[in-house]
């Protein structure tokens, strides 16, 4: 990079968002660690600066506008103009169909769906006006379907529409959008499904590397490597495209 970026990463507290997180301000990015209690990406923050980067912890419930609009004054007075979003926050509310909720269901589409259009839509403004811009948005091989997660695959495959709309309006002003669609990937949400299921989280692993051509589960710095590549300078012209990281072909 001829200068020193400014890059936004959700749910960074922990799992994919924090090692993302780390991944991009080892590549010399400044970055807004952004997560429902600031205080939780203390671990993240302090992981970053300890190895001479520069990080921020932000405090924001990326489904509320006024909190999103919040955090951006102060990511921009703290940081900076982003240029760089990667919108990861996420949640769980698995059920079957039958069992589910309306509140579950919107909880859901609000963190996933709502917050990557409000944090997309306030950081559009920096990025055309700076002619520079990436956009990664966290979706999921569960995009294609998968028992017990109607709100979620729908909240993953609308990311994929979602993001194939903002390369092609955002595109002109040198602002790319990707997704990244991971498999398997062994983290607390990942443990969490497996609590949900009543399995062993090391059987849950061992089961789930079977079914993978690479013959192992996904790690968070996998997922961080492809973020990388996709925002960096070298990827200007890769947009639009939904990359599945499950260690084996998708559909």
């Amino acid at each position: 990079m001829t200068e020193t970026r400014t890059a936004i990463v959700t749910g960074a507290a922990r799992g994919i968002g924090a090692a993302v997180a780390k991944r991009l301000a080892a590549d010399g990015f400044k970055v807004a660690v952004v997560d429902l209690d600031a205080a939780a990406c203390a671990g993240t923050v302090d992981a970053i600066t300890e190895a001479g980067g520069q990080a921020l912890a932000v405090g924001a419930d990326v489904s509320d506008e006024a909190k999103v609009a919040a955090a951006f004054e102060t990511i921009v007075a703290e940081l900076g103009a982003p240029t760089v979003l990667i919108n990861n926050a996420g949640i769980l509310r698995d059920n079957l169909l039958f069992k589910m909720s309306a509140e579950d269901w919107d909880l859901v589409m609000g963190v996933h769906l709502r917050g990557a259009f409000l944090m997309a839509k306030y950081a559009q403004k920096h990025m055309t006006e700076a002619k520079y811009g990436r956009i990664v948005n966290l979706s999921s091989t569960s995009a294609l379907g998968n028992r017990g997660q109607a709100n979620y695959s729908a909240a993953k495959a609308g990311l994929q529409g979602f993001t194939k709309t903002l390369a092609i309006e955002l595109g002109k002003f040198g602002v790319t959008a990707n997704a990244i669609a991971p498999g398997f990937i062994q983290t607390d949400m990942t443990a969490a499904t497996a609590e949900r299921m009543k399995v062993p989280f090391d059987d849950f692993i061992k089961f789930s590397a079977d079914q993978i051509p690479v013959a192992r589960v996904g790690q968070p710095e996998d997922i961080a490597h492809t973020a990388s590549f996709l925002v960096s300078e070298g990827a200007g012209f890769v947009s639009g495209q939904v990359i599945y990281v499950a260690g084996g072909p998708k559909d």
